[in-house]
């Protein structure tokens, strides 16, 4: 028989009923049959990595015959995933589908630095391990991985090691897998530090026959007295590993042979149930007999029986001296104690001091269950006990973690401060999404920026992680001040120039009658000309000529306006301001509320600091504009033919199908239209299925837009598409 051969039969004889045997074989061939031309480093079938990890999952942990089904799955549709479709219909149960996928999740997780994320690494890969057995499967896998590191490349196992030490070694200790857990901190050690490792390791092989007589001899008077008492007592002998004896050495710069527990056994009594009383007097009654035998080191006493551990934990420990200067640390605790510490809330791995995880002790606890469950079929699922965090991926590899309903720009702001501050969208897993689309594990993110975006206070509605509320909060105050103080300095020069003050009482009673909280908000108003500095102008005129305080009107400027009429009257041509005309002295933008463009019907608003702003006459601010400026609105029109590249504009486009999202965009792209940003989101207040895409577009006229317009109402699933201001 070859290897292979041995080590299915090894499998096979875990599960004795003849139909497992025959579902493990059928999983078995189909590895075989897809791997058959995979080959190790070694040169050897690449089947014999996952026949370890069936054997160790069989064997050691005695998982039940699914699992083993689940391991050749895994590695078959890892490698090719078309033969999840072409597996025979009803060969195997969706149960072991599932983890073989689950298996797959986590293969393809490739930690970018596993020392600095380590924490958010465990947790990603218990997000993916709903079903209990995935967990106990990949520490199988990677316990065979490590049996073999040599086989690997320098690169790939330098990797290994280290994933193994942060991320497994602890795990493997938290589902009190010891077995496990040593060797693979044996293996860690050997690879790592592989002069200490073989100077140990040799020193515990050549002291090995000496240490079992030192205990045998140093047990003899314990049994003998602990008998003559009529106490029914198990004994645990154990030496402690290498890694253990190394990381002891290094912790109290000690040699080897100064470790002072090298040697250490455990008195396990059998007490009558339900006698807390009794289970105590019999523990401190046996540590009167060793210590009536041997020298305590009274320093090193730990009575945890008196005033049990946070976590429960219930022992006395005492460390006595045997034969001058050998040293025995003895364990004493009841059999119910054993029980509680090896598998009740007080287990090994939290009275040893690994920080237990809110949230993920239950999950690890019911494996826990399974392992020491006699039904090893009777598989618990405790989905709700996983964590709720987000674990999403840098476009190279770098693990983000946030809370849980995080969006993209609660992704950029985790990346760095700037990103989030200039995003204007993103691509997931290579699809385009808006800032607001939610994020889920396991989701590569690459974040889209702007050099013209600035934060909104809308942007707070949707953001859920501290640092981006807290970020953006700070930036709408930074961004309001410069807006205040631009306003107060604009103000002020005006002011100078007409030989006019405010006074601290004109501005309370300005701010009053135009219902703002502060003066800087007022100034604020004044730079984004909300407030009309000519107001302000002859608010205070009447303050002083009247000192009534009468509502603000606006002041006419009699000679433009005479100028204007004089202008209307005349009826030339060249009364109008041309758009993209040669104008020498005369400046003007596209006015932001509306964005006109090429052919809209548009009319010219002075502003105090911008020149000319053009507006459609369409404009929701037009009526007021007109009504309350007449002597500061100019005639304008386009010139025959546009000269300008281009006129950014916003297209409102509601589908009933999320498929039409790419059509929409390739029809705009179509007609040559730039496309600035894009964003697909629910319809809110909807009937479920609906969705709102907006975009922002560039078009060299209106009639290219409607041309545009026209073509998405005829994509298949738009509902309708219209022209926006914003």
């Amino acid at each position: 028989m070859n290897t292979a051969e041995d080590t299915l039969s090894a499998i096979l004889a875990c599960y004795p009923q003849k139909e497992q045997q025959e579902q493990i074989l059928r999983a078995y061939r189909i590895a075989d049959d897809a791997m058959k031309d995979k080959l190790r480093e070694n040169r050897h079938p690449f089947i014999e990595h996952p026949l370890g990890v069936a054997r160790i999952v069989a064997e050691d942990i005695h998982l039940g015959y699914e699992s083993v089904i689940a391991v050749f799955l895994h590695e078959t549709i890892r490698f090719y995933p078309e033969m999840l479709q072409s597996l025979p219909k009803g060969a195997f149960s969706p149960e072991i589908i599932d983890i073989a996928q689950s298996l797959n999740k986590i293969a393809a997780i490739k930690p970018k630095e596993t020392r600095l994320e380590a924490e958010n690494y465990k947790r990603l890969i218990v997000s993916y391990s709903r079903d209990p057995r995935v967990m106990l499967i990949k520490i199988a896998d990677r316990l065979d991985v490590m049996r073999n590191i040599e086989l690997l490349p320098k690169t790939s196992q330098e990797r290994k090691v280290t994933e193994t030490m942060f991320l497994y070694i602890p795990i493997a200790h938290q589902l009190g897998l010891y077995g496990i857990k040593t060797e693979l901190e044996n293996i860690f050690f050997r690879h790592t530090e592989p002069e200490k490792y073989r100077e140990i390791t040799n020193k515990l092989k050549a002291t090995a026959a000496e240490r079992e007589e030192l205990l045998n001899a140093f047990l003899i008077p314990i049994k003998r007295k602990l008998s003559e008492a009529g106490m029914k007592v198990t004994y645990k002998q154990r030496t402690k590993a290498a890694w253990s004896i190394w990381k002891k050495m290094q912790k109290q710069d000690i040699p080897f042979e100064k470790v002072m527990d090298l040697l250490a056994v455990r008195l396990i009594i059998d007490t009558p149930a339900d006698s807390l009383e009794k289970e105590h007097e019999l523990c401190w009654k046996a540590y009167s007999i060793v210590t009536d035998e041997y020298r305590p080191d009274t320093s090193r006493l730990r009575d945890w029986i008196s005033k049990p551990k946070s976590s429960g934990y219930e022992s006395l420990h005492i460390t006595v001296q045997f034969r001058g200067d050998i040293f025995v640390e003895v364990q004493i605790r009841t059999r119910r104690m054993d029980d509680e510490a090896e598998n009740g809330h007080a287990s090994h791995w939290a009275y040893k001091g690994i920080k237990e995880e809110k949230g993920l002790t239950p999950w690890l606890q019911s494996v826990r269950n399974i392992l020491e469950s006699d039904n090893r079929n009777d598989y618990e699922y405790v989905s709700q006990f996983l964590s709720e965090d987000v674990f999403v991926f840098t476009p190279d590899g770098e693990l983000r973690r946030l809370p849980k309903g995080a969006t993209v720009l609660d992704f950029a702001f985790n990346i760095h401060t700037n990103l989030g501050l200039k995003c204007v969208g993103a691509t997931i897993d290579g699809k385009p999404a808006s800032i607001k689309d939610r994020i889920s594990t396991g989701q590569v993110v690459e974040i889209k920026s702007g050099k013209n975006q600035r934060p909104s206070p809308d942007w707070l509605n949707f953001v859920v992680s501290s640092k981006a509320r807290n970020k953006i909060r700070l930036k709408l105050k930074e961004e309001a001040l410069k807006k205040s103080a631009a306003g107060r300095e604009l103000l002020e020069r005006r002011l100078k120039n007409w030989k006019m003050e405010l006074t601290d009482e004109d501005a309370t009673i300005l701010c009053k009658k135009l219902k703002f909280k502060s003066i800087s908000d007022l100034y604020a108003a004044i730079e984004d000309e909300s407030v009309d500095i000519m107001d302000i102008k002859a608010f205070i005129s009447a303050r002083h000529e009247h000192q009534d305080g009468d509502d603000i009107q606006p002041v006419k400027n009699t000679q433009t306006a005479h100028a204007q009429k004089e202008q209307q009257d005349s009826g030339h041509p060249d009364d109008y301001l041309v758009i993209d005309g040669k104008l020498s002295n005369v400046s003007y933008k596209m006015a932001r509320c509306c964005n006109p463009i090429y052919g809209d019907e548009v009319f010219g608003f002075v502003s105090v600091k911008d020149g000319i702003k053009i507006h459609r006459m369409s404009c929701p601010n037009a009526a007021r504009l007109i009504e309350n400026y007449p002597y500061r609105i100019q005639k304008v029109r386009w010139k025959e033919t546009s000269t300008t590249t281009s006129f950014q504009t916003t297209v409102k486009v509601i589908t009933d199908d999320s498929a039409a999202y790419s059509s929409v965009i390739k029809t705009v792209t179509d007609f040559g239209a730039s496309l600035r940003s894009s964003s697909m989101t629910p319809r809110a207040g909807r009937s479920a299925g609906e969705f709102d895409i907006r975009m922002q577009i560039f078009v060299s006229s209106n009639s290219v837009l409607d041309k545009i317009i026209s073509a998405i109402r005829k994509t298949r699933g738009v509902l309708s598409a219209v022209r926006i201001s914003k």
